[in-house]
């Protein structure tokens, strides 16, 4: 117990003693006491001290140890130092230990530097790490685990050479060991060390959370031969045990930040005499020298630790030792170190410059020396760590990115002939990585394809995968397995299946941004932000979302895009100059790539990357003006100042290939030297000796380098050819000497077989690898390590590249967030893709394979349909469909039923953007439904549409199972033979090919690809349909329009036609009637147009199909309320109108009456808008030529007038006049009368419902509006504008009983009028006068349009068509009933509503003398009394004006028919009469007949016409008269002056016309003759004339009796006294045979006097009555107006008394004139 007790108070009471005292007491028990007696004193004398040592209060800052003085620190640990450099394992053991204990508790704090070697804590490391040098493996354990534990320990800064000797230590364990788990540890505490002290740098201070590294993840690459069955385990603890172990608070002075300035380190790094040391004093000091100032303590340290490690990276074997593998082993973790420091590096690395610059100058020159290698590990490390730079890094080292990604990825991409497997793989699997993260791809393409100076990259990528997928090409050489080639085509198309997956996930990312989260004000600013890691890791993130300032912005795409442009452009130009150079330039000029000068053109061709140095040299030597002017100015940009003559040769050919014509060359070099001595003018004498020295020289180095040249030129040779070539003189020997042995030893070439000039260095780095030559350099033997001098002029130009752009601004990195950039990435990747994932989805019948090419599809055409590429997007869609072999269902395999299930996810995934794409998705779904009807042995759809035989059509309905078909193995359906056989692709059916025969394979092929299908189930198929409803409006429609082009197809089918996408289209129409009603609309326009195509069929079932199938969805339409003033019933129901109006069939167009008629009948209250649509059908049924559909209809149409007449105009007003114009179509009819007078009555209600307001409630103010302005006479005219809208309902109705009043029924005509003029009266008093104007102008005026004239428009057509040979049948039109029955209407209507209309007086007037004109004695009686009727009932209210317009319409009416009478009259001196014996003074013609053989029949036919017209003239004339007459008599009370004067005018016109007539003797003759031909009765002219003077004659008598005041002031006498001297002259001339002279005769001359034949007898009876009334009528007058006239009529009245008279009647009134009035005047 005792010793137990000392053992515990052992080292005394304090923290540190309590550790050192036991491990003390170990290292004393351990020791051999005569070698180490030292160590034994001093550790007892420690002991000593730490039992008198207590912690104390206030800690010492300088002491190394945590409570004790620094005296006593550095005294207590001198035994430990001492006991590590005691060099045995015993001592040295438990000194480890104790260490460690101090470092994981946290005793030991402070700073550890070289540069205060004598510090204890500094002596103590270097200590343990010699330890590290003993061999024991248990040592190499503990010094590990202490060094880690030192390096973590957050109260310790181990810096500067002090943690370079921690690091060689660990280095010196993994290289030098033994044991393999040792060795794992090593590497273990590398990497967990490297990743402390970075995560430190990161943080700038010790106090940061550690992330512990994964041994497992350590041995990806390396190493994983020294797992020793649980190494990994123990090693994973050995870390796990030291970092969870370690505690304690940093000390404040640790957390200070000083500045690098400040700092001082050591002389040394490590021993020199040390082979396994990779730490070089010189690297150290450089560090030191080139370290940038302003860093802290351990950022620098960690500057100088990662630039070590790549500098020991880049280390190789010597020419001696090639084969070292300790050299390779550190090599490869130098790697591994550095992959871990990246893996794990944060925002320092692209926020600092100082390490962005280390990893440029330093990680990239690594990368770039080692990737001369062929060992697989380094590779997989550069490529490892290349990916690393890539995701995390790019936006700092773009091109630095542009080089490696070339040379380490792309030139192993590309290689497809004979690649290393493993290498390949690697670079395939790397690509996978990228390609998983959608930003990097978007970056790769935004910063090198679209930038000029830049390799493209993703293009590269895209078409290296592809030639990796379609593997060798037929009949190369390849040193691949066949495995390993299938291994590459599927990684291949697996890394193009993630590239477009990945750039369908960032649009998709991008476009939820834009639509929900992004305001548009702070879509530049948070844009960069905004990427997500699809991966999941951290090394994926962006490495500019976190420091968008360093290097990158954003870009816009249309920047991008002229980019893009201009790049593509330029190298079609320079692809164009490797072709024909002149072109090229030409191009590139024309296009702005380059500028028009010499001197623009000259550095293009310089500087440009891709020139073809051969095409630059030709273009230079070209002897054109413009080139020759180029090369000029291409040799003037060369500086050749102080250059030797050689290495100016060298220099000046290096960036293009003398063309191979003498001429060219010596233009070239004659330049050349001009330029040489020009730069060096003291050279030679003159240009000439430079020209011929540089010929010599090119020549020399042809003869020299050239293995076809056999005898080489000498020394001396060359020496004699350039005698006397200066000036005369010769050049010194010395000089050509030393000439001679330059290019011999040093063959002059070009710039991909030599080095980069130094004009093309400031250029960028992809002309240097884009040359083959230099990636020959760079790859490399397969096989073994390339020796350094091999690529060290390679790698010392790129350093010389890495110099210049370090002092250079960065380029700009850019970033988008802009979907429209895909556009160009998939214009150029989509025709790789496309030909990748078909080829092999043909090609392989891998499920994996095909299982990834179907996907690509998917992706691809998601990308291409929402970029709304039209092109790429069905090309992808076409390939799938095709891949689906349902087109020939025999065929099929697994993959094309994966390829179906492939376009169902399509179709439901990408629906809103397929567009027309939509097709060959429903033609697949089409031809799914129809193989499965198949197999269920389900009747085909044309076996109901096919007109055949009961028998044929037994058989064909017969069910063919699958079972049965599996039994016979043989088909007997035509339908299901007609699929095996198959077709192509763009076949309208499956199987048109209906030729060949089907063998059993196919048979059993095709019955076993049916079972294949089982597989995509019914639901499925439905899903894509159901699945419609969830499109957007755009989708629906484009949707709707595939699906119609489809069925389209279905149904035309000559062979097959069917049915399914049809009935999908009445479905989808269903499941998408509640969208709005703007997409609706726009789906139904789709709809309608395919509804009207299929209905017009030819084919009368499937018309029959399609218009059922319409009936349905207009059922289900119907159904829907609709509200006011919207018109989508209307469009709904268009179809119907349309096939009804256009069809053929009167199957369909009955099919569309019964079909309207069950749909309005039963959802009646429903129906608003298509009101329009039915009532247009059933006016297209009401003019069909089947009765039967005419008669339903209107049963139809009766129903709804009498029943839903409210219906009708309950939303929408304007039906009704649709409505009206339906029945007026009915009445119209030609099968049933019944159908006309109904329609006429239902048009009759129909204006009674509408003058009862019944349309809207807002009409009836209105009607009661217009009723008040009916009752104000006064009241100014309305507006047209305030009826217009009411007007519209009545117009089209009364408008068209007008036209219906033309009918050639009689019954219609008489009850049309009726009803019309039975509405006008009864609901007149509603319209205006506006209104009336428009109803007489549109309503009734073209009612009587046969019978009279407007009155400001002269019929002249009439009397200039007026002839005897075309007799004018006016008014035949009408019988004489109908014609009444109108003048009596209009007479009614115009005397009810004369108020209102009476300016319509003049057209009233207009018709009824249109009446009393006609030629036909019917028309005429009716106008005369309709004249009368008008005359009594309004007389007493017309107005003076309104009698002058009746009198002047009757003076116009008997003026008018004057001048076309006499026309017709004058035709008849063209007819000539055969000659006969005259007997007309004996009174004998009228007894004989005459013989008309003679004339030709139409001559008696013209006769016959003019005698009946005249008679009807005459009577007409005399209508007229008699109508003045009585309305002379009848309202003379109402007659003003000038009216009468009218009236006087008016007969003087008929009396002069009727005294013309009887003067016509010739015509009179004629007229007689023609009569006794024809046997027609003569004329009544005399009667005609009697009746006009005596009427004229009893008007004024009768005026100047009642109106005696008014005739003084017309002088009515002298007119009295004219008229009765004419009557009186009429008479005499009838007595004689010429006229009497009116004045007296001065000279008696003597006159036989002959008795009067009998017709002059007869025609002297008929004029006696008037005779003697004119003779009383002068007996009558005044005294003094008898004397005052006398002198006029007294010879005329002695001729009287002379004359012979028919009555004694003519004797005694003149005698009683003569006694009575002339007596009294002779006598008084």
């Amino acid at each position: 117990m005792a010793m137990v007790s000392a053992s515990q108070t052992l080292g005394g009471p304090s923290c540190c003693g309590r550790v050192l005292g036991p491990l003390l007491d170990k290292i004393i028990k351990n020791a051999a006491w005569r070698k180490h007696s030292h160590l034994v004193s001093s550790c007892k004398s420690a002991l000593d001290k730490l039992d008198t040592l207590t912690d104390v209060s206030i800690p010492d800052s300088a002491s190394p140890l945590r409570g004790i003085s620094l005296s006593d620190a550095e005294f207590v640990l001198n035994p430990v130092v001492l006991a590590l450099d005691a060099n045995y394992a015993k001592v040295a053991e438990p000194a480890l230990e104790c260490v460690y204990k101090l470092f994981s508790l946290g005793l030991i704090r402070g700073e550890i530097d070289s540069s205060f070697p004598n510090s204890i804590l500094y002596r103590i490391v270097q200590s343990v790490c010699k330890v590290g040098g003993i061999g024991e493996e248990a040592s190499e354990l503990a010094v590990l685990k202490v060094l880690l534990a030192a390096v973590r320990s957050p109260c310790v800064l181990i810096r500067g050479e002090c943690l370079v000797n921690v690091v060689r230590t660990c280095y010196n364990v993994y290289l030098g060991g033994v044991n393999g788990t040792n060795q794992i540890c090593a590497k273990s505490v590398l990497a967990q060390i490297v990743v402390i002290v970075f995560t430190r740098v990161e943080e700038d201070t010790v106090d940061v959370s550690i992330k512990t590294v994964s041994v497992n993840d350590l041995l990806e690459f390396t190493d994983k031969n020294l797992n020793e069955g649980s190494s990994i385990y123990f090693c994973q603890n050995f870390v796990n045990e030291v970092l969870s172990a370690c505690e304690g608070f940093p000390d404040l002075k640790l957390l200070q930040q000083i500045s690098a300035k400040e700092l001082q380190y050591g002389e040394t790094i490590g021993s020199k005499g040390e082979e396994k040391s990779e730490f070089a004093e010189r690297e150290l000091k450089e560090g030191v020298e080139s370290g940038l100032g302003g860093g802290s303590k351990i950022r620098e340290d960690g500057f100088l630790l990662f630039k070590n490690l790549c500098k020991l990276s880049m280390k190789f074997s010597s020419q001696e030792n090639p084969d070292d593998q300790i050299l390779l082993r550190g090599k490869t973790l130098s790697l591994e170190l550095l992959k871990v420091i990246m893996n794990n590096g944060g925002p320092i690395w692209r926020s600092n410059d100082r390490f962005l610059s280390a990893v440029k100058q330093y990680l990239c020159l690594s990368l770039l020396k080692n990737s001369a290698l062929s060992v697989m590990s380094i590779f997989q490390l550069q490529c490892s760590i290349f990916m690393i730079l890539l995701a995390k890094f790019r936006s700092g080292l773009k091109d630095e990115i542009g080089i490696f990604f070339p040379m380490l990825i792309l030139r192993v991409l590309e290689n497809v002939l004979q690649p290393s497997f493993l290498q390949k793989m690697t670079v395939l699997n790397m690509l996978e990585k990228i390609s998983q993260d959608s930003h990097i791809i978007i970056d790769i393409f935004v910063n090198y394809d679209c930038d000029v100076d830049a390799p493209n990259i993703f293009e590269r990528i895209v078409n290296g995968l592809l030639k990796t997928a379609l593997g060798p090409p037929p009949g190369s050489t390849t040193t691949l397995s066949v495995v390993q080639d299938i291994t590459f085509r599927h990684e291949s198309v697996k890394c193009l299946v993630s590239i477009i997956k990945s750039m369908g996930t960032w649009m998709d990312q991008q476009l939820r941004i834009s639509d929900f989260y992004l305001p548009k004000g702070l879509e530049i600013d948070t844009s960069v932000e905004s990427h997500s890691t699809p991966t999941g890791e951290d090394s994926s993130v962006c490495d500019y979302e976190s420091h968008p300032e360093m290097n990158s912005e954003l870009s816009d795409t249309a920047t991008l895009e002229q980019r893009r442009a201009y790049k593509k452009e330029l190298q079609k130009g320079i692809a164009l100059f490797n072709r024909k150079p002149s072109r090229g330039i030409e191009f590139l000029i024309n296009t702005k790539k380059v500028g028009g000068s010499p001197e623009e053109v000259a550095t293009f061709l310089k500087n440009t990357t891709g020139l073809n140095e051969t095409m630059i040299g030709d273009y230079l030597g070209e002897r054109e003006e413009f080139a020759l002017r180029v090369m000029h100015a291409y040799v003037d940009s060369f500086n050749f100042k102080s250059m030797d003559f050689g290495e100016s040769i060298r220099f000046f050919l290096r960036g293009f290939r003398l063309p191979g014509e003498a001429q060219k060359i010596d233009r070239i070099m004659e330049k050349f030297a001009e330029r040489y001595c020009k730069c060096n003018p003291n050279s030679f004498t003159s240009a000439d000796t430079a020209y011929v020295l540089a010929y010599s020289v090119i020549m020399l180095n042809t003869d020299a380098h050239n293995s076809m040249v056999k005898d080489k030129m000498t020394k001396s040779d060359f020496i004699r050819n350039n005698r006397g070539i200066d000036d005369g003189k010769d050049l010194p020997d010395e000089y050509l000497s030393a000439l001679y042995d330059q290019i011999v030893k040093n063959e002059i070439k070009m710039n991909a077989a030599s080095s980069v000039p130094q004009s093309k260095q400031a250029n960028s780095f992809n002309k240097l690898l884009a040359l083959d030559g230099i990636l020959n350099l760079v790859t490399g033997k397969q096989t073994e390590e390339k020796p350094v001098g091999a690529n060290g002029l390679l790698i010392r130009h790129i350093q010389e590249q890495f110099k210049a752009k370090s002092g250079k601004s960065e380029s700009v990195y850019h970033a988008v967030t802009d979907v429209a950039i895909l556009r160009f990435m998939v214009e150029v990747c989509w025709g790789p893709m496309l030909a990748a994932f078909s080829v092999t989805l043909d090609q392989s019948d891998d499920r994996l394979a095909t299982s990834q090419c179907l996907q690509g599809f998917r992706h691809a055409i998601h990308v291409t349909a929402v970029m709304s590429m039209q092109t790429q997007r069905d090309a992808f869609v076409t390939s799938v469909a095709k891949f689906t072999y349902l087109h020939c269902a025999a065929d099929m395999k697994q993959k094309n039923v994966d390829a179906v299930k492939a376009i169902i996810s399509i179709a439901i995934e990408d629906g809103n953007h397929l567009q027309e794409a939509w097709e060959h998705i429903l033609t697949c779904l089409s031809r799914i439904e129809h193989l499965q009807l198949l197999g269920e042995g389900a009747p085909t759809d044309a076996a109901f549409f096919t007109a055949s035989n009961p028998e044929t059509d037994e058989k064909t309905l017969k069910s063919i199972s699958l079972q049965s078909l599996k039994k016979k193995g043989t088909l007997q359906s035509p339908a299901v033979m007609a699929v095996v056989r198959g077709g192509s692709y763009d076949s309208n059916t499956v199987g048109v090919n209906t030729s060949g025969l089907v063998t059993s394979e196919q048979i059993n092929n095709f019955i076993s690809n049916l079972n294949l299908l089982d597989q995509i189930g019914s639901f499925e198929l439905n899903h894509v349909f159901a699945n419609s409803q969830r499109l957007n409006s755009e989708g629906i429609v484009a949707f709707v329009k595939a699906l119609c082009k489809v069925s389209m197809l279905e149904l035309q089918s000559p062979t097959d036609p069917r049915v399914f996408s049809l009935t999908k289209l009445v479905e989808i129409a269903h499941y998408n009637m509640n969208r709005i009603r703007l997409v609706w609309s726009r789906m139904w326009n789709v709809l309608s147009d395919f509804f009207v195509s299929v209905g017009l069929s030819e084919n009368l079932s499937v018309a029959i199909f399609v218009m059922d199938s319409l009936r349905q969805l207009a059922m289900k339409f119907l159904e829907r309320e609709e509200l006011a003033n919207y018109n989508f019933q209307n469009e709904f129901l268009r179809p119907f109108v349309i096939v009804m109006q256009k069809s053929s069939s009167a199957e369909i167009r009955e099919l569309i009456v019964r079909c309207i008629s069950q749909m309005v009948l039963s959802r009646v209250s429903n129906v608003k808008s298509g009101w329009k649509s039915v009532f247009m059908v059933f006016t297209a049924a009401a003019a069909d030529e089947r009765k039967n559909i005419v008669l339903l209809a209107f049963e139809t149409m009766e129903k709804i007038v009498r029943e839903y007449f409210p219906y009708i105009t309950e939303t929408e007003t304007t039906t009704f006049t649709d409505c009206v114009r339906c029945l007026l179509t009915f009445t119209t009819s030609r099968f049933n009368s019944d159908v006309c007078f109904n329609a006429i009555a239902f048009l009759r209600f129909c204006a009674v419902k509408l003058a009862e307001g019944g349309l809207v409630c807002t009409e009836k103010s209105s009607v009661d509006d217009l009723s008040i302005s009916v009752e104000n006479d006064g009241s100014d005219v309305q507006s047209l504008t305030d009826i217009d809208d009411y007007g519209s309902f009545w117009v089209p109705l009364l408008k068209g009983l007008s036209k219906l009043t033309s009918d050639s029924r009689s019954a219609i005509r008489k009850s049309s009028l009726e009803v019309l003029f039975n509405i006008l009266k009864d609901h007149g008093h509603l319209f205006s006068r506006p209104f009336w104007i428009i109803i007489f102008n549109s309503v009734v005026l073209p009612i009587f349009s046969g019978v009279c004239d407007k009155r400001d428009i002269l019929i002249k057509d009439e009397q200039d068509s007026q002839s005897p040979n075309s007799p004018h049948l006016e008014g035949s039109i009408w019988d004489s009933e109908t014609s009444a029955v109108a003048a009596q209407c209009l007479v009614d209507l115009f005397i009810s509503f004369f108020n209102v209309v009476r300016a319509q007086l003049p057209n009233v007037l207009s018709i009824l003398t249109g009446y009393i004109r006609s030629p036909i004695q019917g028309p005429a009686t009716t106008g005369v009394a309709a004249f009368s009727r008008l005359t009594g009932e309004l007389g007493s209210r017309f107005s003076e004006d309104e009698w002058r317009e009746v009198f002047l319409a009757l003076k116009e009416a008997a003026a008018s028919m004057v001048p076309g009478f006499m026309k017709l009259l004058r035709t008849m001196d063209d007819i000539k009469v055969p000659e006969y014996s005259s007997y007309a003074n004996t009174g004998t013609s009228s007894d004989h007949g005459l013989n008309n053989d003679d004339l030709e029949d139409d001559n008696l036919q013209a006769m016959a016409y003019i005698i009946s017209r005249m008679k009807s003239h005459i009577a007409v004339q005399l209508l007229i008269i008699q109508v003045v007459t009585d309305l002379y008599k009848t309202h003379l009370q109402f007659l003003s002056a000038a009216n009468v004067t009218i009236v006087f005018e008016m007969f003087t016109l008929v009396a002069l016309h009727a005294h013309k007539l009887n003067s016509e003797v010739a015509l009179q003759n004629k007229i007689q003759k023609a009569c006794s031909m024809l046997d027609l009765s003569y004329p009544p002219m005399v009667h005609f004339e009697n009746e006009a003077h005596q009427s004229y004659l009893n008007i004024i008598q009768n005026f100047l009796r009642d109106r005696p005041t008014v005739c003084e002031d017309m002088n009515l006498e002298s007119q009295l006294v004219a008229l009765c001297q004419k009557i009186m002259l009429i008479y005499l001339n009838c007595t004689q045979r010429q006229n009497v002279p009116e004045k007296p005769v001065k000279k008696q001359v003597t006159h036989w006097i002959l008795p009067l034949g009998s017709a002059k007898k007869e025609e002297l009876s008929a004029r006696t009555a008037l005779l003697v009334s004119a003779l009383k009528a002068l007996s009558g007058l005044d005294r003094n107006v008898f004397r005052r006239y006398i002198s006029n009529v007294f010879p005329v009245l002695v001729n009287l008394i002379r004359s012979e008279h028919s009555s004694g009647e003519v004797q005694h009134v003149l005698s009683n004139m003569f006694e009575s009035c002339i007596g009294p005047i002779i006598m008084g």
